[in-house]
């Protein structure tokens, strides 16, 4: 049987199989075969797996005549680049918007527009650098983050719109913006000069925290690795990888679809922890933002002791963190989340409508072995006193490591009612084991 007797609607199907490249072969085999390969649900279909466009739009966002038109024109604009990656890239910024406009849509208004080819390469001539392809195409998609215009000096800023998200601990506050290009061309110069790392021309600045607390994370546009900076990076320059080097390709050993370096890495994990729910918009002190804080089991623990609900978990934090110290090498932030069920603190029975915390004890092992006994009043000079349907009291503080792998459990004594006023003995509720580890992924 000849291939022309097959119906329209059957080649429909076959050439959707066989993918935009080969439909586009088949179109000059003959009039009909010309028909069918200009079909627009056919390209609307590969707009949608291969670019994610439900609407025929170009590259910079306009309307096209139809979905062939838009694909034909995303082709042609990133014609230099292989187009498994460009698709890899585009998936990349599509997944972690679509994330942002459901769950912190305030972000989306910072995200600067591409940049076009010709101002990336402007960049690396001022910079002497090659950026790694996968970064390119990243920035050809998103020209990183509009940095807001307050002058941080200690005091809580309006606005924690950072991507990559951060942390509080004590009065050190972490919140980490993508760089747009030409500010990552005045904070390369400004950090190299004054760390005088002359020797590390390679080097770019790609994020930083925009707060007054500083946390930096660095490119290197040789080998496609990022690092960020420990406590001793502006002594001698000491930096952490944020990804594993297994992972990436260098510039040097691959081409094309192959290459990955470890920014695009690191944005595709990122969104993976974002929509599975691993990291989420916390609201602290009326401020929303992306906390780094782990919200699910196996790095979030979880205990209900007589109606007292304990959410705990630890981040790691590079920036205080001194690789020289074998016995404080790695400091972990850990916050505790602690709140009273609806049904008040139930004690043998007896409901109580409050109960107010007293003493801590903590167990926090290196390994499996237990480096320090915690045992005081209050924390962090608090005595929380908690009701039923308020909002949880969330406090973090911090403890140093000497291993990359650790844990911390233990418990709190509460009273019920007020510990003016106790309606009851002192109970003791559970602090579940969580962990405290370097992740293959460092934010």
């Amino acid at each position: 049987m000849e291939l022309e007797s097959v119906g329209g609607l059957a080649m429909h199907t076959i050439l959707s199989k066989l993918g935009p490249s080969d439909a586009a072969s088949v179109s000059c085999v003959g009039k009909r075969f010309l028909v069918w390969a200009s079909d627009d649900s056919l390209w609307a279909k590969f707009c949608f797996f291969d670019l994610e466009l439900s609407s025929p739009l170009d590259p910079h966002g306009n309307p096209a005549p139809s979905f062939k038109a838009a694909y034909k024109a995303w082709r042609q604009a990133f014609s230099t680049y292989p187009w498994p990656l460009v698709i890899r890239a585009k998936q990349c910024w599509s997944r972690l918007k679509s994330w942002l406009a459901v769950n912190f849509p305030e972000v989306l208004p910072t995200l600067r527009e591409g940049a076009s080819e010709a101002e990336i390469t402007e960049f690396e001539n001022s910079m002497k650098v090659k950026l790694p392809l996968p970064t390119r195409l990243l920035y050809r998609f998103c020209d990183g983050q509009e940095l807001p215009n307050e002058e941080f000096s200690g005091s809580f800023p309006s606005t924690l719109l950072g991507i990559m998200g951060g942390y509080s601990l004590y009065d050190h506050l972490v919140n980490v913006f993508l760089l747009p290009l030409s500010q990552v061309i005045l904070d390369t110069k400004g950090i190299m000069h004054h760390m005088g790392f002359s020797n590390r021309s390679e080097y770019i600045v790609v994020a930083a925290s925009a707060t007054y607390s500083e946390k930096i994370f660095f490119l290197n546009c040789r080998t496609g690795q990022l690092f960020v900076g420990t406590r001793n990076l502006a002594v001698d320059g000491e930096m952490l990888p944020c990804v594993p080097d297994t992972l990436i390709s260098s510039v040097h050993e691959s081409k094309g679809s192959e290459q990955q370096d470890a920014m695009l890495l690191w944005l595709e994990e990122h969104g993976r922890r974002l929509h599975d729910g691993t990291i989420k918009v916390r609201q602290e002190r009326k401020i929303r933002s992306i906390n780094l804080f782990p919200e699910q089991p196996p790095l979030c623990s979880s205990a209900i002791t007589n109606g007292v609900k304990v959410h705990a978990s630890a981040v790691f934090v590079p920036e205080f963190s001194n690789l020289r110290d074998e016995s404080e090498k790695f400091l972990f932030a850990y916050s505790i989340r602690m709140s009273l069920s609806p049904g008040g603190c139930v004690i043998e029975g007896m409901m109580f409508s409050s109960c107010q915390l007293y003493r801590r004890h903590w167990t926090i092992r290196a390994n499996d072995a237990v480096v320090s006994n915690v045992n005081g009043e209050a924390v962090i000079g608090r005595f929380p006193l908690l009701h039923p349907g308020e909002d949880e009291f969330v406090y973090e503080s911090c403890t140093p490591l000497p291993s990359s792998l650790g844990s911390i459990e233990g418990s709190f004594t509460f009273v019920p009612g007020r510990l003016a006023d106790p309606k009851g003995g002192h109970f003791k509720v559970e602090v579940a084991r969580f962990p405290l580890q370097l992740p293959d992924f460092i934010y």
